[in-house]
This record gives structure tokens, sequence and C-alpha cells, in this order.
């Protein structure tokens, strides 16, 4: 199954080959309401889809947490999570600037870390526990 995205491909694509359904869902409305946003900004529209973009981000965030897990985002991803806030934060100026070519290229760095985030949790957390491997799981036993 493919789904086409044009602002969220790449975060679009980790959570369909992932099959994270609540996390694709809200990529994809975000995606929407993303395309609804540009074309404001073209228009240039002070519109409710400029003012209605950032809820969806900041949904599209807690989505990714849950999905990657609380503990991996505010440890081990701490770093991804920042990326993703700071590119959030350049979109947000780009909309309040109402500058297309801003958002176009704030919105590239958005999908990269987004998906760089999803990606880099779920290769850090196997599906089955490892021996031996400190903070892997905690049905593992130390010897």
């Amino acid at each position: 199954m493919t789904l086409e995205a044009t602002f969220l491909p790449l975060t679009v694509d980790a959570a369909l080959r992932l099959g994270a359904r609540p996390l694709l869902a809200q990529a994809v409305r975000t995606d929407r309401a993303a395309a609804e946003c540009w074309t404001a900004l073209l228009a240039g529209c002070g519109s409710a889809a400029r003012r209605d973009l950032a809820p969806q981000l900041r949904r599209l965030s807690e989505a990714t947490s849950t999905q990657v897990g609380s503990r991996w985002w505010f440890a081990e991803g701490a770093g991804h999570r920042r990326r993703v806030a700071g590119a959030q934060e350049n979109l947000e100026e780009a909309i309040a600037d109402g500058d297309g070519q801003e958002f176009a290229l704030a919105f590239v760095g958005y999908d990269h870390a987004m998906a760089s985030a999803v990606v880099c949790a779920n290769s850090a957390t196997p599906r089955t526990p490892r021996t031996g491997q400190p903070g892997r799981s905690e049905n593992v036993q130390r010897e």
C-alpha cells in the first residue's frame, strides 16, 4: 500500500512501514492541514487554515511520542525531540511571516526530523528482549 503525502512523505512512509496506525492517521491529517495552509499562504490569505496547522503539528508530536514511547522520547531520543521542536518553531515562524518559500523549506526539515525520530526509536528498541543489554527490556534480569 502506498500513500501520497505532499508535505510529510518521509513521516507517512515510516509510519506505514511500521504499521503505526495512530501515527499514520495523524501524519495524514497533518499533511492535509499543511496543504491547506500552503494554499492559504500562496493566496495571501489569513484563513483558518493558517491557524489550524500548529495544533495539528502538536498532535503529530504527541502521536510520535506515544509511538516511540515516552521513555525513549525524553531520554535517548531527546536530541530528536529537540530537533522536531526546532523544526516546528521554524514552521510556525514561516506561517506567521506568511512566507511560502520559508514554509516549504521548514517543512522539509520538519518531515526529516520527525521521520528520523520514528525510525531511530524503532531501530533502538528491538521487538524481542536481548539478554545482557541493560535498558532494552524491564523483563531482562541481570546476572
